[in-house]
């Protein structure tokens, strides 16, 4: 990753963490918003795969929400449970989405104990209601870059959570799977 990605999904986090704790819950606020700091790693663990365009474009459509007083967060929420119609209806969030739910289950057989196979479904809905908040430039941005690793054998699924033990300041995906089960 380049200093300026950095730089972008430093910038990218601070509005999605501002649209976050913005979500008005059923009974206050959810414990996943006490936790900014633990938001914070996942959605740079999120973002590390992205190219510069999509992260300038995303950041972007995050700028213009803004001004326009829309926010993904709730948007993205209120797609998961069914609280509004789909925004969007793009052949290419289907194809995103098979992509990434077949790198995230062949991680979930590698790594159970970091990935849990349970998850799949939750997964799937989650990215599906996400994409729909992007503009058309960054979904064919994000599009572009899923074809991409996939035409060179990459799973970006594997990245991220490379990414994500690497910043945990753990050595492996292997090291912290086998510590896991150690333990478990």
């Amino acid at each position: 990753m380049t200093a300026e990605q950095e730089k972008l999904i430093e910038e990218i986090i601070d509005y999605e963490l501002e649209m976050f704790l913005e979500v008005q819950n059923v009974g206050g606020m959810a414990n996943c918003q006490q936790h900014p700091k633990a938001f914070r790693v996942m959605r740079k663990m999120s973002h590390s795969v992205q190219d510069t365009a999509f992260l300038q474009s995303y950041l972007n459509d995050l700028k213009q929400a803004k001004e326009q007083q829309r926010n993904f967060m709730v948007e993205k929420y209120a797609l998961m449970d069914n609280l509004i119609p789909n925004l969007v209806e793009d052949d290419r969030i289907d194809i995103i989405v098979d992509r990434e739910a077949e790198w995230r289950d062949t991680m979930a057989n590698m790594y159970p104990h970091i990935i849990g196979r349970e998850d799949s479904a939750h997964f799937r809905r989650y990215l599906q209601s996400e994409l729909q908040t992007l503009s058309p430039a960054s979904l064919a941005s994000y599009y572009d870059t899923v074809v991409t690793a996939f035409n060179q054998g990459r799973n970006l699924v594997q990245e991220r959570y490379a990414y994500l033990m690497q910043l945990l300041g753990y050595a492996s995906l292997d090291e912290r799977e086998k510590q896991l089960a150690d333990e478990g």
